[in-house]
């Protein structure tokens, strides 16, 4: 049960001058331990956000078939770990007979490929070496754009000035020719580190993301909550953490999300080319086989072996942009207090009143309820 309120004084309680205690001058005494104390931290970030994300279809489908993913990211972690049990084995050639259809034998489900490698085990090993370089190039992409943007837009002046011409230097740079010269320079590096190959995709990725964001924050520099907080003395740190960011978080998400999409289609596209170089099989080289081995654009037998890679990739992609499209509303403050429930003994999800009664949700906040027919007086 959360700690009891009591209010000292009410409007009605007597000063030592004969008058009343005014509005101002009520003072609440409210006992909250530090077990309520995370309950509320854990009610507020954590249940709240899931119920909103919930609430939507779209984050439904996102959150399922990401939690496949990242489920078969942890049976190849798993699988291919000296001490973990092999649930899905290793892709090795003659698994099985060439060319098996998929969906023809439950051994081989997604069929195999001209080589006799199950098509399955390959898929599933090369989902964790997909997600890392999709997080790190996404990652990088968000962290240096919006820091550089939210810097150069709040500070103004000479650091402006630095980071924007940094920020037009790098939109210059045509990015397919450097990715490739890069990957070039860096072949022995690049050989087995997915977070380098993610990092390089991305690596002029982030001057756009930058120039935008520092726009977002020109306009929010003035707002009166933001020149409040200057006037109160705070930091510049505390005043970009809890004014700033907080309103640039929609358009950092879905930005995230459209560079983890430009890493996906940019590394298949690049393996299937032959420009990465690669030690272990890859969706992109997947395609690349499929095509060079069997024909498969022309071949029925073995489009399979194309289609399937091509499908993974496909489901990712949708996803991640399902899951942007609901977060917005992850980020609105009306929509998430909605969902926080401000009383112990109120069930999730219900809307709380002030008053600590229950409202629908037509109801506006702090609406009279409508009086009950049965218990009307008799004029």
């Amino acid at each position: 049960m959360r700690g009891e309120v009591t209010v000292s004084r009410t409007d009605d309680s007597p000063r030592t001058d004969g008058g009343t205690v005014s509005d101002f001058d009520a003072v609440a005494n409210e006992q909250v331990g530090a077990a309520d104390r995370r309950r509320e931290w854990v009610e507020e970030h954590l249940l709240a956000p899931g119920r909103v994300l919930w609430s939507d279809w779209r984050a439904r489908i996102a959150v399922t078939v990401l939690t496949g993913y990242l489920l078969m990211g942890t049976v190849a972690w798993v699988s291919a770990a000296e001490w973990g049990p092999t649930i899905v084995p290793r892709p090795s050639p003659n698994q099985g007979p060439a060319l098996v259809g998929a969906f023809r034998t439950l051994e081989f489900p997604l069929g195999t490929t001209f080589s006799g490698h199950s098509i399955l085990s390959q898929v599933v090993h090369a989902t964790p070496a997909m997600l890392k370089m999709i997080g790190a190039g996404a990652v990088f992409t968000v962290v240096v754009g919006a820091t550089l943007g939210t810097v150069a837009g709040y500070k103004g002046g000479r650091v402006d000035d630095v980071v924007m011409t940094l920020v037009d230097v790098a939109l210059t740079i045509p990015g397919l020719p450097l990715i490739i010269v890069l990957a070039g320079a860096l072949t022995d590096s690049l050989q087995g580190n997915p977070y380098v190959i993610g990092v390089l995709l991305s690596i002029n990725a982030w001057a756009g993301l930058s120039r935008a964001v520092r726009s977002q924050v020109l306009t929010l520099r003035g707002a009166e909550y933001v020149e409040a907080s200057r006037v109160m003395g705070l930091g510049t740190g505390t005043v970009l953490r809890r004014d700033v960011l907080p309103n640039l978080m929609p358009y950092v998400t879905m930005n995230f999300v459209k560079q983890a999409r430009a890493v996906i289609y940019g590394s298949v596209g690049l393996y299937f080319l032959g420009v990465l170089p690669y030690n272990a099989v890859n969706w992109g080289v997947m395609m690349n086989n499929a095509n060079s081995q069997a024909g498969a654009v022309s071949s029925p037998a073995a489009f399979h072996w194309l289609a399937v890679p091509m499908v993974t990739v496909i489901l990712l992609s949708l996803s991640l942009t399902l899951l942007a499209q609901s977060g917005d509303r992850l980020f609105n403050p009306r929509v998430r207090a909605r969902h926080v429930s401000h009383t112990s003994d109120a069930p999730a999800g219900v809307n709380v009143d002030r008053d600590g009664t229950d409202r629908t949700d037509d109801e506006p906040p702090g609406a009279d309820p409508e009086p009950d027919p049965a218990r009307r007086e008799e004029p």
